[in-house]
């Protein structure tokens, strides 16, 4: 399938979704270099896992050995890419800068399971159900500290723009955590939580490749725009197909979130529609199987999916639109085709 407003080509979407933990299509694979780069960074993530206790280095590269579609050192090599033509290949430094983004996901995936007692990510054990809570987070910690370190060898402003990024993460998910299990939390409560804890690290990767690529001011703060703005669709897609998906689809059962009393942009309006009422009498506290279900079946029904993908889909097109200041070439198109395929997989899914 060729989208005709990048002049990508991507492949369908089979199997309806592809979940993140699976591999499958990615609009980014069609930027020539990116295969062989990403690969380059794979090689760097091994060695930045790696510690001189084995011990420790077996528990920091369970999820780095487990894949990935790796979107956020992506979106830092395709960045950094506008000043290569189609035959060109990234510079150490974008892959340097693609390696240290990774590793803070990483880093923030092993405390984000501690904090959810998840058992399966990945498809593979959680590395809290696997070595135990205290060594998932000090593991994670080691983690962050090796992109720290990565990100020093780039000179100051990534290594501020970086340690400014982690510290984004936890403010979004502490404003998360503060409103769990609250029937009145705002939209722009909900907008708050999800720049911090998703979209600050997307812009931070895009921001990185034009750092390190020395664009100029205003190349770079139209990638900049566009990371954020994609992280932000990126969030409300993910949260839609929560409501909307099946278990087969997301390798995990639907209405997660909502278990976990996190009530994301559908639930929120969902909880401000004519279904309101019917749904603040289920929520507010821990649900059982069947409540979680009633639930779920309320929100499908409100308006709140609808409206939740329409604000997705304004967010990927100002995304979009950030790029129209840059030069053409394939890390632009690359971005341009991932900022389609995010909607394309959510409308697909809300069908």
């Amino acid at each position: 399938m060729s989208d005709p407003a990048s002049g990508v080509a991507w492949v369908d979407l089979p199997a309806r979704l592809y979940p993140s933990h699976v591999a499958g299509p990615n609009p980014l694979d069609a930027v020539p270099f990116m295969a062989t780069d990403l690969a380059r960074v794979e090689e760097h993530l091994a060695v930045s896992a790696a510690s001189a206790d084995p011990y420790l280095t077996e528990i920091c590269s369970h999820l780095v050995a487990a894949g990935g579609k790796r979107v956020r050192p992506g979106f830092c090599l395709a960045s950094a890419a506008v000043r290569l033509d189609d035959g060109g290949a990234s510079s150490p430094e974008a892959v340097a800068g693609a390696t240290a983004v990774e590793l803070v996901h990483l880093g923030s995936l092993y405390h984000d399971d501690v904090m959810d007692e998840a058992v399966v990510r990945r498809q593979v054990e959680s590395v809290n159900a696997r070595w135990g809570n205290i060594r998932a987070i000090l593991a994670g910690d080691f983690l962050l500290a090796r992109a720290s370190e990565l990100a020093a060898s780039l000179g100051v402003e990534v290594a501020a723009l970086l340690a400014a990024t982690i510290g984004r993460l936890c403010e979004g998910q502490v404003l998360e955590l503060k409103h769990s299990f609250d029937i009145d939390r705002s939209e722009e409560q909900y907008l708050a939580a999800i720049e911090g804890k998703t979209a600050s690290l997307l812009s931070a990767a895009c921001r990185i490749g034009a750092i390190v690529a020395e664009l100029d001011t205003d190349h770079t703060e139209a990638l900049t725009s566009f990371g954020s703005h994609y992280g932000m669709a990126f969030q409300i897609v993910d949260d839609v197909l929560d409501v909307v998906a099946t278990e087969a689809d997301l390798g995990k059962p639907a209405g997660h979130d909502l278990e976990e009393g996190v009530y994301t942009l559908p639930v929120i309006i969902a909880l401000t529609s004519g279904h309101g009422e019917d749904l603040r009498s289920l929520l507010g506290g821990p649900v059982d199987t069947a409540t979680r279900d009633k639930a779920l079946d309320i929100v499908r029904d409100s308006d709140g999916v609808t409206q939740s993908i329409e604000r997705a889909r304004s967010f990927a097109a100002e995304a979009a639109r950030s790029l129209d200041a840059l030069p053409d070439g394939p890390g632009i198109r690359g971005l341009r085709a991932a900022a389609d395929y995010l909607l394309a997989r959510v409308e697909l899914a809300a069908a």
